[in-house]
C-alpha cells in the first residue's frame, strides 16, 4: 500500500500506558500508540526494546488495519487458550480463574532466575486445573540450550503436552531438539514461534525439520496479510497468538485466525485478562473459551475516557512519536 503521509499519522497518535495485573515479559505496564485510519484503528506497541527496523513491521500491521483493512473471515468462532506466565504454583489457580471456559492453557517457563522444578511445579498445577481431558501447551521463548531443553521437555513430558514452543532459539538448534527428542521416544511436538516472526527467512524452519506447528503473530509479521502468506508458504499448522494486545490489537489476530483456511488448535487471544485496563468498554476477552468474530467491532471502537485515563505521560509520547517517524522511515525506504 502507498504509504499515508507521517504527520497524519502523529498528528492523531494516542499513547496509553496500560497496567498489568501479573507481572509479563519483565514489565508492569504495556505501553500502546493508537493509529486511526478510514478502515479503523490500528495498534502500534513494538516492545521497549525494539529497534526501528523490527519496529516497522509492526508499524506496517497498524498502518494495514488503519488504512487498508482485513481479509474476509470463513469462521465466526475462534476457541482461545489461557496463559499462565511464570507465577508460583500457588497462584496458577487465581491466574486460570480469569480465562473463563478455555480448555487449553499456554504455560510460561524457562524464565530467567528460576528452575527447572518451578517448571515442574507451575506446570502441574496447571494440569490439576484444567484436568486430565485439558490441552497444557508451553512456551520458553528460547530460554533453553539444546541439552536443557531435551532434558526439561523430557521431564515435563510427563504431564501430557500438546506441544512446546521456542524451546531454544536458533533455528537449527530446534531442528537439533527436534531431532533428540524423536530418536529417545519423547512423543512432544515442537512449535516455533521467534523462529519464525524474527527470522529474515522464516521457511528455514519447513527446509531444517525444525518445528510440527508455527505460532503466528499478526503484528512482528507485517499485518494479517503478511502472516497468511507465511501460514500458505510454510504449509505448517497454524496457532495466531497475540502480542500482549489492547483490544484493538487483539482484533487483528482475531481477523488473522478467523481467515486462516484451516485452524486445528485454540489461539492464544486471551491475553487481555493479563492487563488491568483497555481503551475500549468492551473489551476482546473469551466468553465459554471462545472469542467470536462480532466481536470485532467493539474491540476497535476507542473510549475517549479510558484513552484519557490510561494517557502515557508527555515524556513517553514524544518517545512514542519519535519511534512511529524512525519506523516510518524504515517503511518508506522499502
Amino acid at each position: 500500500m502507498a504509504l499515508p503521509p507521517l504527520s497524519d499519522l502523529l498528528d492523531g497518535l494516542k499513547v496509553v500506558s496500560l497496567p498489568l495485573n501479573t507481572r509479563f515479559r519483565g514489565v508492569q505496564h504495556r505501553e500502546i500508540a493508537y493509529i486511526e485510519g478510514p478502515c479503523g484503528v490500528g495498534e502500534f506497541a513494538p516492545f521497549l526494546e525494539y529497534e526501528p527496523d523490527e519496529a516497522s513491521r509492526w508499524l506496517a500491521a497498524a498502518l494495514e488495519a488503519a488504512y487498508v483493512g482485513w481479509p474476509e473471515p470463513v469462521r465466526d468462532v475462534v476457541a482461545v487458550n489461557a496463559t499462565v506466565p511464570a507465577v508460583p504454583a500457588a497462584d496458577v489457580p487465581r491466574v486460570l480463574a480469569r480465562f473463563d471456559g478455555c480448555s487449553t492453557a499456554k504455560v510460561k517457563v524457562a524464565e530467567k532466575g528460576q528452575a527447572l522444578d518451578d517448571d515442574v511445579a507451575r506446570v502441574a498445577a496447571v494440569r490439576d486445573g484444567l484436568g486430565p481431558e485439558g490441552r497444557v501447551r508451553l512456551d520458553a521463548n528460547g530460554g533453553w540450550g539444546v541439552d536443557d531443553a531435551v532434558a526439561a521437555i523430557t521431564r515435563l513430558a510427563a504431564f501430557d503436552l500438546e506441544y512446546v514452543e521456542q524451546p531454544v532459539m536458533p533455528v537449527d538448534d530446534l531442528a537439533r531438539v527436534r531431532r533428540s527428542l524423536a530418536a529417545s521416544g519423547v512423543d512432544v511436538r515442537i512449535a516455533a514461534d521467534e523462529s519464525i516472526r524474527k527470522a529474515d527467512d522464516p521457511l528455514r524452519v519447513v527446509e531444517l525439520h525444525a518445528a510440527d506447528l508455527a505460532i503466528v503473530k499478526v503484528a512482528p509479521l507485517g499485518g494479517v496479510t503478511g502472516a497468511l502468506r507465511i501460514a500458505e508458504q510454510t504449509g505448517l499448522p497454524m496457532v495466531v497468538s497475540s502480542a500482549l494486545d489492547s483490544s484493538p490489537g487483539m482484533a487483528a489476530g482475531l481477523a488473522l485466525a478467523a481467515a486462516l483456511p484451516g485452524l486445528e488448535h485454540a489461539c492464544g487471544l486471551g491475553t487481555i485478562n493479563l492487563l488491568d485496563g483497555d481503551v475500549v468498554e468492551r473489551s476482546l476477552v473469551p466468553v465459554g473459551g471462545n472469542l467470536t468474530v462480532a466481536q470485532i467491532d467493539d474491540a476497535r471502537a476507542l473510549d475517549p475516557e479510558r484513552l484519557e485515563r490510561y494517557r502515557a505521560s508527555a515524556e513517553r509520547e514524544a518517545w512514542w512519536r519519535e519511534r512511529v517517524a524512525a519506523s516510518y522511515e524504515v517503511l518508506a525506504a522499502h
